[in-house]
């Protein structure tokens, strides 16, 4: 194990714990991070370091060694971790091939964060992977996490992405780099998945752990392994509401990158809807359309179903009431995220109270915007604006009566119609990060090492809902032949 060597003493402000530890050991294995030669900073993330109370010069001046695994804060005690998963319906026995958690900083607010350095080399659970990043895909999950954090979706975040002076190997010889993610957590469904493996003890100590850690007010109630099942069915479905919202794409919606504690995890094969249709696929291993946008609340439920059987020895002794408690619970799930679903939808439309036109209204919207391909993101944007003409969508005659509806069903309101252009303001964003646009910064940051675009485009995704006059560049849709090529892949 590598000590701390770190320039600066008290280690930029990291105050790390290592509860995980308490688990039983076959949960992790002790890894140390592996050396890289000539670690350097690409980016760093001021305003996540502000709110850990990170000593932020230090490390941007001296820490890039410490950013890339070289060494080792003291109160670190480093682990890959072990769990499992159904990636595209197929169960597999998995684990941090590639990522390796320092730690659990806290905060002088006493929160509690794990920090994870991503493509820090091999571990037990690599295979036969070597465990690398490339530069790319790094600058990719810093890019859609710090985006993702600014439209107000709950999701891991990004502190900062360091080269490391080497090359990886994947079709061609990349820039190698590691990223330091910060999130609530890295335990997911597939961690329970791992443990219900494993025997009815260590499955009721990985349960009884997330209990303390991320739900302790459900620690004394009547059944907490069946409390916990609904905790994590809620925050699912308010997670993936808000993903519809916005138009996003997870892509590899597999059970061990569905994290319990709500937040979005794993960028690899995301990408951002801009036409709008509920069978857009972006990821180049998603054949079958199994993580389509609009496939993605029934997927959600399939893994909390996969979480359900996992909990069914805990939540009693009896397998006939514990599948019955479960179905239960997991029969609400449907309902749940359509409540969330339908009151983000009034968001967006500028509706302050409830009528039930409500949901035919937003469907009808959804159904116009999928036959004149309507740009998802402006389309929402423009209500209300009257500068669609000429637009495939404004010359639709059904559109246009479904215009009059939704200004009538404003009128039913005691809200004025300009207060709700301004309630609509704050859930219909003006940017999101654009496929295209994202492909551009990355090129000329990896190829040309150029990182003005990516520092420049992040400042604009950084203020999503503003209104601000941006150039044209950030707001408009990319040609249709972009997104019909467009493919993202499980970068590495």
């Amino acid at each position: 194990m590598q000590t701390l060597t770190a320039p600066d003493p008290d280690c930029y402000g990291f105050n790390f714990d290592n509860s995980y530890l308490q688990l039983p050991a076959v949960f992790y294995k002790r890894q140390a991070p592996t050396q890289v030669t000539n670690p350097d900073i690409v980016i760093f993330n001021d305003s996540l370091g502000k709110m850990l109370g990170l000593n932020i010069e230090a490390l941007k001046q001296q820490g890039s060694q410490f950013l890339a695994g070289n060494t080792i804060c003291a109160g670190s005690d480093p682990i890959a971790q072990a769990y499992a998963g159904h990636q595209f319906g197929g169960f597999n026995m998995l684990g941090d091939g590639r990522a390796i958690l320092l730690g659990e900083h806290i905060t002088r607010g006493k929160q509690r964060f794990d920090i994870q350095l991503k493509g820090a080399g091999r571990t037990p659970y690599s295979r036969s992977g070597d465990g690398r990043a490339s530069l790319g895909p790094m600058l990719r999950e810093y890019i859609i996490s710090e985006a993702m954090y600014a439209l107000g979706i709950p999701t891991t975040r990004s502190l900062a992405v360091v080269t490391t002076g080497e090359h990886v190997y994947r079709d061609d010889a990349y820039p190698g780099a590691v990223l330091t993610r910060v999130a609530a957590s890295h335990i997911r469904v597939g961690t329970f998945q791992f443990a219900a493996t494993q025997n009815q003890q260590q499955l009721q100590a990985l349960a009884d752990y997330s209990i303390n850690r991320h739900f302790p007010d459900i620690a004394d109630t009547d059944n907490k392994y069946l409390e916990l099942l609904k905790r994590v069915i809620e925050l699912q479905a308010s997670l993936i509401a808000k993903w519809m919202h916005v138009g996003f794409i997870h892509g590899v919606m597999n059970t061990d990158n569905m994290s319990i504690c709500g937040e979005t995890i794993d960028y690899g094969p995301c990408a951002f809807m801009n036409t709008y249709h509920p069978e857009s696929v972006f990821s180049s291993i998603d054949t079958n359309g199994r993580y389509a946008f609009g496939n993605q609340p029934n997927i959600a439920h399939w893994n909390l179903v996969r979480l359900a059987e996992s909990l069914l020895p805990l939540i009693d002794e009896s397998q006939e009431k514990s599948i019955a408690l479960v179905t239960e619970s997991l029969n609400e799930y449907p309902g749940k995220f359509f409540a969330f679903w339908i009151a983000g939808m009034r968001k967006k439309l500028g509706i302050f109270n409830e009528e039930a036109e409500d949901i035919k209204l937003a469907e009808d919207l959804l159904m116009y915007m999928q036959k004149n391909h309507a740009d998802y993101t402006n389309t929402f944007r423009s209500l209300g604006e009257d500068n669609l003409d000429g637009t495939e969508l404004h010359q639709d005659a059904g559109y246009r009566e479904w215009l009059a509806r939704w200004k009538a069903r404003l009128a039913r309101q005691n809200e004025t119609f300009d207060e709700s252009i301004k309630f609509m303001q704050t859930s219909n964003p003006k940017v999101i990060p654009r496929n295209h646009l994202v492909e551009q910064a990355l090129n000329a940051a990896v190829v040309s090492g150029d990182m003005s675009l990516l520092n420049g485009f992040l400042s604009v995704v950084a203020n999503p809902y503003a209104e601000v006059n941006h150039s044209s560049k950030y707001t408009e849709a990319p040609e249709p032949l972009f997104d019909q090529q467009y493919k993202t892949f499980c970068g590495t």
